[in-house]
């Protein structure tokens, strides 16, 4: 079984965000699947096949720098290896719209990944690390806060329909095959 994570922070104001990068690609992954969500340990997930292969797509519902404490009841309660779990998140650090798959690494100062880590006591999980790059003009909580400009918005949308391909892939291909394919 996987479990596929996007992070963001739950409530209206946060929708399309730069820092809810990762709930905009499951909301693109789910998009015309017909999929009906559930709640269950602070998260909205979404449960369907892949590839042949059982899978939860999860939305935590506590604000991001939380993330960790529902992934890892969800993690404890479907039984579900860390190497099975793919957490997509936005990257400071990347132009808008770049894609990088990475099957561990550090946080990069993102607290949502920071308290992942916390909760599974080790950096080694697979990311798909997506870029809305910086400005340093703009304090970083309100840059990430704020929404994407229009030519930005059309980047991201190529971006979010290439992690609809990663996921779609994600049970049939090696991760390492995953990342000669898509970085």
């Amino acid at each position: 079984m996987k479990l596929i994570v996007g992070l963001g922070n739950p409530g209206k104001e946060y929708v399309k965000t730069r820092h809810n990068i990762g709930f905009m690609a499951i909301d693109k992954y789910i998009e015309n699947k017909n999929l009906n969500s559930k709640e269950k340990f602070g998260g909205i997930y979404y449960e369907t096949n892949i590839n042949g292969e059982k899978a939860i797509l999860l939305k935590p519902q506590k604000y991001i720098n939380l993330s960790g404490e529902v992934i890892i009841q969800f993690v404890k309660f479907f039984k579900i290896n860390i190497d099975d779990v793919l957490i997509i998140h936005d990257d400071l650090d990347m132009p808008v719209g770049k894609t990088k798959l990475r099957m561990s690494g550090g946080s990069g100062g993102h607290n949502g990944l920071k308290n992942i880590e916390l909760y599974f006591k080790t950096k080694n999980y697979k990311r798909v690390k997506v870029g809305i790059s910086n400005n340093k003009n703009i304090d970083t909580k309100n840059y990430v806060l704020g929404k994407f400009n229009n030519d930005d918005n059309k980047i991201i949308e190529e971006s979010l329909n290439k992690i609809v391909n990663i996921i779609d892939d994600l049970p049939k291909l090696t991760f390492e095959n995953l990342m000669n394919k898509y970085n």
